[in-house]
Order: C-alpha cells, then sequence, then structure tokens
C-alpha cells in the first residue's frame, strides 16, 4: 500500500506542474460555467416562469461529458511516457510489484480528478441560493456519484491503455475511440435487435449516467457496471507490465 501511495502522490504533483492538465480543467470547469450561466439566464429572461427549474443534471451531464473527452489526455501518458523514455526498466527493478505501479498511476490521476469535481462543487452550491426552495440534495449526491464512478472507469481504461503503447499519441487516440464507443456506439444495437438489446442498453456509460445517476437513480447494477470497467482496465494495465517485465 505504501508503494502504491507514493506513486500515487508523485503523479498527483506532476498533474499540477502539466500544462495539459491546465488546459483540461480550464476548459472543463469554463464550458461548465457557460452552459450554467446560460441556463441560469434562460430562466431568469422567461417573464411566465414557464417550465422546470434548472437542477444539477445541467451540472453532473455536462461534466460527465466533458471528462470523458478530456480523460484520455491526461492518461495517454501515465505509462507510455515511461515506456518513451526507458524508466519503466528502472521501475520493474525496483521493490515494486506490477499492479502497485497501475494502482498507483491510476490513483494519482483519480485525485486530481477529484480535485476538479470538489472545484465543480461551486456551481451547485450556487445553485442553490438561485433556486427557492433549494436544489435536490440527494439527486445532486446522486449525479455526482454517477461522475465520480464514470471518471474511476475511464481512468482505468485509459491507464490500461497507456500500458500497451510507447506511443502517447497512439495511447490518446485509441483511449478515445474506446470512450466513443461505450459513450455512444455500444448502445445502438439496443433500439434495433428484437432480442439480447438489454445487454448492449446495460453496455450504454451515457445511459448509465444521464438515465439512472443524474435522474437520482442508484443502482446497485450501475455501481458494479463502473467497478468492473475500472477493475478490467487495471488488469490490462498490470498484465501489460507484466508482460513486458518477462521479455
Amino acid at each position: 500500500m505504501r508503494n502504491i501511495w507514493t506513486i500515487a502522490k508523485r503523479e498527483f504533483k506532476t498533474y499540477f506542474s502539466s500544462p495539459v492538465a491546465y488546459t483540461v480543467a480550464f476548459l472543463v470547469l469554463t464550458i461548465i460555467g457557460v452552459i450554467f450561466v446560460l441556463n441560469i439566464l434562460t430562466l431568469s429572461n422567461n417573464p411566465y416562469g414557464m417550465g422546470s427549474a434548472p437542477d444539477t443534471r445541467i451540472i453532473t451531464g455536462p461534466m460527465s461529458f466533458m471528462l470523458m473527452l478530456a480523460i484520455p489526455a491526461l492518461t495517454m501518458r501515465l505509462l507510455a511516457d515511461e515506456l518513451r523514455m526507458g524508466t519503466m526498466e528502472l521501475l520493474m527493478t525496483a521493490p515494486l510489484k506490477d499492479y502497485e505501479l497501475v494502482i498507483g498511476k491510476w490513483l494519482g490521476a483519480f485525485l486530481f480528478i477529484l480535485a476538479l469535481i470538489g472545484i465543480s462543487l461551486v456551481f451547485p452550491l450556487m445553485l442553490n441560493q438561485l433556486v427557492k426552495p433549494g436544489i435536490d440534495q440527494l439527486q445532486m449526491m446522486s449525479g455526482y456519484l454517477g461522475v465520480i464512478l464514470a471518471s474511476a472507469a475511464l481512468l482505468g481504461l485509459g491507464v490500461g491503455i497507456s500500458a500497451l503503447f510507447s506511443n502517447q499519441i497512439a495511447a490518446f487516440f485509441t483511449t478515445l475511440v474506446l470512450f466513443v464507443f461505450l459513450w455512444w456506439l455500444i448502445g445502438a444495437p439496443a433500439s434495433i435487435l428484437p432480442t439480447g438489446g438489454d445487454v448492449f442498453a446495460y453496455l450504454d456509460m451515457s445511459s448509465q449516467v444521464y438515465n439512472n445517476f443524474n435522474e437520482g437513480i442508484i443502482k446497485l447494477s450501475s455501481i458494479i457496471y463502473f467497478l468492473s470497467l475500472t477493475g478490467f482496465g487495471l488488469f490490462i494495465g498490470a498484465t501489460a507490465v507484466e508482460v513486458r517485465r518477462w521479455r
């Protein structure tokens, strides 16, 4: 556990000296802020008060989508850069297990995302002051839980793919293609197939986020879905590192 935490702290600090991480944080928070302001202005400019008051879905929905697009940029270098610079060989000679290296890298990125999510809490706090009698606290917690679980799964898959490449660009595009597939494409057969469509609907990541967590619905099956993706990604990463160790 000490090795994992040591690697995680190093990676977490590295993000604060990385222009990519600052760019990702700026873009994600700025776009969420613009969407938030536009929704509030639309409501305030409605003289008849028609339509429902905005809730935290205007925050957690866009944030989930933005993180899906941004996380490949945060994970592409985690292990691919170690391979490119030749420092992976040094890490392999250290008293460090393969899974500790992979989990430590994932945890460092996850802590950075948690910090970003924590900053975004300013938006529901502002919304709570603007909407009477206040926002639905349970829906807010459910929505943010969905963002956290989705981020953990995406980071796990991103770390796993990063371990397969020594080129950051290749890792970035491969990760992005996989995310687009899980977010948009994998659920398409659900509305086409006469039978078996439920499986594809379950594997649809956007559906798990938007139709469950964002609506205040927390299902055990949804939690298992995201945790399984996280574990699968970390397993791929640990296996890739182990294979390189024995080459």
